[in-house]
């Protein structure tokens, strides 16, 4: 498994389902095209970007191109590391029919090619930057504060959400791995205070 800093960005739902079991680190998706209208999303991908850094990791064909191409337009080129998959065809498992070009996606292709493909791209691992010791938030923090197993969690975590300047939709799982991207345990626990939730 590949430990990242930098958040990588993907097309949708079910190649973060195949990256969940490559890497450990955060993993948005474009939502396919939704990309191009959403502007909390695309204000999240700058926001990560001038923080850490991004890595897109799109499919090799004409849709992900145009998904990789539009990032690149939004993005200074020196805070993306573009990551391919090689053209490999067939159907995925859980399509009735092969895509239009008769290429596999993130999601089909097999374990070893994307380690190989992030490897080419150079990567293989990366540290936490500052004090490896430093608390991360955690799943359990958010059930203790109130954001998340309450009947009031889902608002709680709006207004935290929306005070950072991130985009209000997000999972309390996937909030988890944004706010340890741009905050300490420190300043989201005053944070939380701040807002007295």
């Amino acid at each position: 498994m590949i430990k990242l800093d930098r958040p990588v960005i993907v097309e949708g739902k079910y190649d973060i389902i195949k990256l969940n079991n490559i890497i450990d680190g955060l993993i948005i998706k474009t939502d396919g095209f939704g990309i191009f209208n959403d502007k909390e999303k695309q204000t999240l991908l700058r926001r990560l970007a001038a923080e850490k850094g991004i890595i897109v990791l799109t499919d090799s064909d004409s849709a992900g191109f145009l998904i990789r191409n539009f990032i690149k337009k939004t993005i200074p080129a020196d805070r993306i590391t573009h990551v391919y998959i090689p053209d490999i065809f067939g159907k995925e498992k859980r399509k009735t029919e092969a895509s239009k070009e008769g290429k596999l996606g993130v999601e089909g292709i097999n374990e070893e090619v994307i380690l190989e493909a992030f490897r080419k791209a150079g990567i293989c691992a990366e540290k936490k930057t500052g004090d490896s010791l430093a608390r991360e938030i955690t799943n359990i923090d958010l059930y203790e504060f109130g954001l998340s197993g309450r009947p009031d969690s889902k608002a709680k975590r709006k207004s935290l959400l929306k005070s950072l300047s991130l985009p209000e939709r997000m999972s309390s799982s996937s909030m988890v791995k944004v706010l340890n991207c741009f905050v300490t345990y420190e300043e989201f626990t005053e944070k939380v205070k701040e807002l007295d939730l």
